[in-house]
């Protein structure tokens, strides 16, 4: 059998599978179809200082191969997280990692502050609004970029994935900012900007108007920048973006990433993490492969 376990930022995982924050919410519901400890990790949905009622319905529409969403960060607040869910994912022999969502970087910084090392690693989450700069994502700008990375870092007590959006013109850019700022890994691709439009009431599907798109959709951007990605930094990578078979995370592997995140697959299966894990690990099996890492980056570039 091959070797299934990653090292991410010196923290061990027992095989390369992790759950996009938002998808998956903190397992409770998922813990009914299998045993969450077969997960390296678990991304945690995200966490904001303050609960957050997130934004008005309808949030979620359908798109051919994938889904808008415009849910807007609701959570039940750092505190309540840490007196209720935390204990309950305890019983769980997998990693937590707790996604950290702000509207200012006091905020980002504060999150990280609470919870302390109460989980195994953090994922900042810089496709939130800064509320100081006119509402402009954090991450679209490679200065806000390493300077949230570089502040949230000063005060985590675990390793910090920084979480790269995909609505920029250089993602590679993006992504050195980010290891300039300390990030000990980075997570990508988030979702992209989009919008769907109903014909008959002349109106956005979605009650905010416009959302992220997720699915399989995405899945040769969210490829392409990982290999991009790959190619300007040296930190771990971990792959996301359409994934829902062994194959689409392999492929993300040969691009670069050192291990992947399962997200709007889970909606449709909730298994469908279970699938990937185990298709990896035939692909291996299959092709004489003895350690997942091995076919890290291991894309061979036509001429």
């Amino acid at each position: 059998m091959a070797e299934m376990r990653v090292n991410i930022a010196g923290v061990e995982w027992k095989n390369p599978v992790t759950t996009g924050s938002g998808t998956f919410g903190f397992g409770r519901e998922y813990s009914d179809f299998f045993d969450l400890s077969e997960l390296g990790a678990i991304c945690l949905k995200a966490l904001s200082v303050k609960p957050r009622q997130g934004n008005p319905s309808p949030r979620i529409a359908e798109t051919p191969k994938g889904i808008l969403n415009s849910v807007g960060l609701q959570n039940p607040g750092a505190e309540a997280f840490l007196s209720t869910e935390l204990p309950w994912l305890r019983q769980f022999d997998t990693k937590l990692i707790a996604n950290l969502a702000g509207s200012t970087i006091e905020d980002y910084v504060q999150v990280a502050e609470m919870l302390g090392d109460s989980v195994d690693m953090f994922e900042l989450n810089i496709s939130c609004p800064n509320v100081k700069e006119g509402g402009m994502a954090f991450g679209t700008d490679a200065k806000m970029i390493e300077n949230v990375t570089s502040q949230v870092k000063q005060v985590s007590k675990v390793p910090l994935i920084v979480k790269l959006s995909p609505n920029v013109t250089d993602i590679a850019e993006m992504a050195r900012a980010a290891e300039a700022g300390g990030a000990d890994a980075v997570s990508l691709i988030n979702t992209l900007f989009g919008m769907r439009i109903d014909v008959k009431t002349r109106r956005p599907v979605l009650r905010n108007n416009m959302g992220g798109l997720s699915g399989p959709a995405v899945k040769p951007v969210a490829v392409r920048m990982v290999y991009q990605v790959r190619q300007a930094v040296k930190i771990p990578i971990i792959g996301m973006g359409g994934i829902t078979t062994g194959e689409d995370a392999v492929e993300f592997m040969l691009a670069g990433a050192n291990a992947v995140a399962v997200g709007t697959a889970g909606i449709v299966d909730p298994y469908a993490w279970i699938r990937v894990r185990n298709g990896i690990e035939q692909y291996l099996n299959e092709n004489n492969i003895a350690d997942v890492n091995e076919i890290v980056g291991a894309v061979q570039m036509n001429d």
